[in-house]
């Protein structure tokens, strides 16, 4: 079996790097991870070795593996008209503050400018400053802090200023 961790830290170097394909294979399994343009999340293929790959993401979950259920969207997006998502630029894990003891970064209401930083996301033991890329009003925070993000996931809505 793959690793997911060494699968998550690929996915997140070949974005990093624009890379439009790897393929890794041993003699038990094949990898194979296409991004069809720059624009698109990475689709995993994933078949042991002698056997052609299947897709086995859907377009939303980055990493499924062969055999277990998709993950569901963590809140519905409703109302979205005017407002502006950020997204998260990985696969990891959501953090709304430095610490449980903490204050969040931002709230609902908050104003945020583009360079402010409004949450943390750990991918293979380092925390990434997330900024808002925006400057309004957070609208709503569509996931809680410690829950699990995909590449490309709306975390944040935003209401221009």
């Amino acid at each position: 079996m793959i690793d997911m961790r060494k699968l998550k830290e690929l996915i997140r170097l070949m974005t990093a790097n624009e890379l439009l394909e790897l393929d890794l294979r041993d003699k038990d399994e094949q990898v194979t991870i296409r991004r069809p343009n720059t624009h698109s999340a990475p689709q995993i293929m994933h078949a042991p070795a002698g056997l052609a790959p299947m897709a086995v993401a859907a377009p939303s979950v980055v990493l499924t593996p062969v055999g277990s259920s998709a993950a569901k969207p963590t809140a519905a997006i409703d109302d979205t008209a005017g407002l502006i998502k950020i997204e998260s630029p990985m696969v990891g894990t959501f953090y709304a503050s430095v610490s449980p003891d903490k204050p969040p970064f931002v709230t609902i209401g908050a104003s945020v400018g583009a360079n402010s930083v409004v949450c943390l996301i750990e991918a293979m033991k380092i925390f990434n400053e997330i900024n808002a890329g925006a400057t309004g009003t957070i609208e709503k925070i569509l996931v809680k802090s410690g829950d699990p993000v995909e590449f490309g996931q709306v975390i944040f809505l935003v209401r221009p200023s």
